[in-house]
């Protein structure tokens, strides 16, 4: 069961409310009457999945946080709502989804409502001490370090509560592009997932994430001992999780369990025990997510929960009715496009894919500095592959359904098994459900987003009376299923009022491939639509028609569009052609010389060096 999502109604009150002065924050009561109120000391680390001894990894060497276990309650059942970090970090501190506030993009800034403040502000107006010496990177308009106190626990006044952040970095990607000459973990002894080819780089880069995640561990004891020593344990509620999964190619950024899922252990002194789920050292495999994490910390502090928090609180008096799935979200990844939605319960992953035309595995140049990932693909290109492991080198299947339980590493995709029809079934309308309640923002692409979102915010855009999100969500389903007989009504959406329908028509047109043949005319008339988006799109779909030159000089044009995520689209679309994209090869390299955009640089530079045989 959803709670607490803006309707449109609920929207114009608060949107009036705001420009009254009296934004949500600020008229509700600020907390409820709470004493003897327990300090919460929340540890987080970076990139890792439940690789742990708690979790029943005999590989792993992790005493500190199976003490913790011991002492704890170990959630079976977490995740984070986006397999990767900036996104994630923003539906923790609002305990809404990126892709509802429109920050589901990496590294993006750009504005939410005025009414959407982080769990800090709540915190703080509630007397608490809130602390974060560390990792902010909140993926939104914001100075991230205005949201908290200066220092640790130990500058608050003398018997302030205090909410304080350890972030552990050991554990992150970047840990394991340098290779290490030894490892303590024996590379030999690793059990590597289905996918992955087994090559002495695959096994050296698994052997040294163990080792970080032993690294992290440590830092872990050594941060619960200081607390002990500050006398402060048993006054004081421990969270430890990740912030979303691991570092292996095909882990971070996907949303299969490998990136959503994270380990997620929560303590309680003895005088705190009477909020706990459990007894210490017991397990729940309640499905929580990151979106609920900001919930429940108020609900644990006593204080009112703002309506238009998205999450569901899983512990203390506000606590809510488990929820039967978790959601997930994937957008840009850096200066890669594609769109994935999924959806879990305890036993099946539910999986959409809407960028089939992608491949799993386009290249990110962050993701390429890991030596597990160049073996693979080398593993692919020379043949060496088997079909499990060639699977991340080829385009998408629309749908992918997978039994967790009895296909941990999900490599058997059942969405085409009659088998198991209704199950297909039943999470593709639960998900639909999800999007269409939360309006999702991830079906504007992002150059439409940040056009739609001037003035105001896409948030608000999206929400307003006259916008036809259901539309265009309708046509992005539609358009992604990759069904010849939907190209009559798709070429009819290519003359819609609305942009990002008439983006998806298109979309859909370019997933045809050469069966869109009949919608030729009417791509060439979009080649000169209003949107910058229509017009890429349109140019990538008469490519497949192989109508290069009338499309590739549009390309080219658009890698100089003033909106740059326009321009990093077109760039996208570039790569994806191979060797046609030497038509552009002049402007690419001329680009290259002036562009100050990170992303478009990184794109330029991969397709570039390709084409030069590099």
């Amino acid at each position: 069961m959803q709670r607490n999502i803006v309707t449109r109604r609920d929207f114009m009150k608060l949107t009036a409310a705001g420009s009254a002065g009296l934004a949500l924050s600020e008229a509700m009561p600020a907390h409820a009457a709470i004493t003897d109120r327990p300090n919460i000391l929340w540890i987080t680390s970076e990139d890792n999945s439940p690789l742990l001894g708690c979790y029943g990894d005999p590989f792993a060497t992790t005493p500190n946080l199976d003490r913790l276990a011991s002492e704890g309650i170990v959630f079976d059942n977490a995740y984070a709502n986006v397999p990767v970090c900036a996104p994630a970090r923003f539906t923790i501190l609002t305990g809404t989804y990126a892709s509802t506030m429109g920050t589901h993009p990496m590294r993006s800034r750009y504005p939410i409502p005025g009414f959407v403040k982080p769990y800090p502000f709540y915190l703080r107006q509630a007397g608490y001490y809130c602390t974060n010496p560390g990792k902010t990177d909140y993926n939104f308009l914001t100075d991230d370090k205005s949201h908290w106190d200066k220092g640790t626990y130990k500058d608050r006044k003398p018997g302030q509560p205090f909410f304080h952040v350890v972030n552990i970095t050991v554990s992150h990607e970047s840990s394991i592009h340098k290779e290490k000459p030894s490892t303590r973990h024996d590379p030999a002894k690793v059990v590597l997932p289905p996918y992955h080819p087994d090559t002495p780089e695959i096994r050296q880069n698994w052997a040294q994430y163990y080792d970080q995640v032993e690294d992290m561990d440590r830092e872990v004891g050594n941060i619960l001992d200081q607390l002990e020593k500050d006398g402060l344990a048993e006054d004081t509620i421990v969270f430890y999780y990740a912030d979303h999964g691991g570092v292996l190619c095909r882990s971070k950024r996907f949303l299969y369990d490998t990136g959503v899922r994270v380990p997620m252990i929560i303590r309680f002194p003895k005088k705190y025990q009477h909020l706990a789920p459990g007894t210490p050292g017991s397990r729940t495999d309640r499905i929580v997510t990151f979106v609920d994490l900001a919930p429940t910390v108020l609900s644990l502090l006593g204080i009112e929960i703002p309506t238009h928090m998205e999450g569901e609180a899983f512990l203390g008096p506000s606590q809510q009715t488990p929820r039967s799935y978790a959601y997930f979200f994937r957008g840009r990844m850096d200066e890669r496009y594609d769109m994935m939605r999924g959806i879990r319960d305890k036993r099946y992953k539910y999986i959409r894919n809407y960028m089939p035309h992608r491949i799993y595995g386009q290249h990110l140049s962050y993701l390429w500095l890991a030596a597990n990932t160049r073996s693979w693909e080398r593993e692919y290109q020379e043949g060496r592959c088997d079909a499990v492991q060639s699977i991340f080198w080829q385009k998408k299947p629309p749908e992918e359904l997978y039994d967790v339980t009895a296909d941990p590493w999900e490599v058997r995709n059942l969405a085409v098994d009659p088998d198991y029809k209704d199950v297909l079934e039943r999470m593709r309308r639960e998900l639909s459900r999800w999007i269409r309640e939360s309006r999702d923002t991830g079906f504007l692409p992002e150059g439409a987003m940040i056009e739609h979102g001037q003035g105001s915010t896409v948030y608000e855009r999206v929400r307003q009376n006259n916008f036809p999100m259901d539309r265009i969500i309708e046509t992005a389903e539609l358009a992604t299923l990759g069904d010849v007989q939907s190209l009559p009504e798709l070429i009819t959406r290519l003359e819609d009022e609305e942009s990002c329908v008439r983006y998806w028509a298109a979309t859909g047109c370019v997933i045809l491939g050469t069966q869109a043949k009949p919608a030729v005319a009417a791509l060439k008339e979009r080649l000169g639509d209003a949107s910058g988006d229509v017009r890429v799109a349109a140019a990538e779909a008469l490519c497949g028609l192989g109508e290069y030159e009338s499309a590739i000089p549009v390309l080219v044009q658009h890698l100089r569009h003033p909106n740059v995520k326009t321009a990093l689209f077109a760039a996208n679309v570039l790569e994806a052609l191979g060797s046609e994209a030497v038509r552009a090869l002049p402007e690419m390299e001329s680009l290259l010389q002036t562009t100050e955009d990170e992303y478009l640089k990184r794109t330029l530079e991969w397709t570039v060096s390709r084409l030069r045989g590099r």
